[in-house]
């Protein structure tokens, strides 16, 4: 089992970076896939970016390509997502995610164990 707690969030100026942190507990984090969401009120849970285990195979959104990057640490336990030139619409509660499968997978229902959250508020 995978226990993950995220950090990081804030509120941030439109165009400006943030650094979210992933920290989890566990001798097999370097087994698992790991994927960032973000959730926007009264919006669905929405994929982010997944990095492989080796972190040599990573996945991005359309919407955050070339301003995000996801990152891993293994011998840290640490997951990491760096945001660049960020946007209003941006703004969410972002989750980090451990899943078992391969691929860059997607769906919220692919992954195993989640993080409570972290708010990311982006002003205009």
């Amino acid at each position: 089992q995978v226990q993950l707690v995220e950090s990081g969030g804030g509120l941030v100026q439109a165009g400006g970076p943030l650094r979210l942190s992933c920290a989890a507990s566990g001798r097999t984090f370097s087994l698992y896939t790991m994927g960032w969401f973000r959730q926007a009120p009264g919006k669905e849970r929405e994929f982010v970016a997944a990095i492989s285990w080796s972190s040599l195979s990573t996945s991005y959104s359309d919407s955050v390509k070339a301003r995000f990057t996801i990152s891993r640490d293994n011998s840290r336990n640490t997951l990491y997502l760096q945001m660049n030139s960020l946007k209003p619409e941006d703004t969410a509660v972002y989750y980090c995610a451990a899943s078992r499968s391969l691929g860059g997978p997607r769906l919220v229902r692919e992954y195993d164990y989640w993080g409570q959250g972290t708010q990311v508020t982006v002003s205009s």
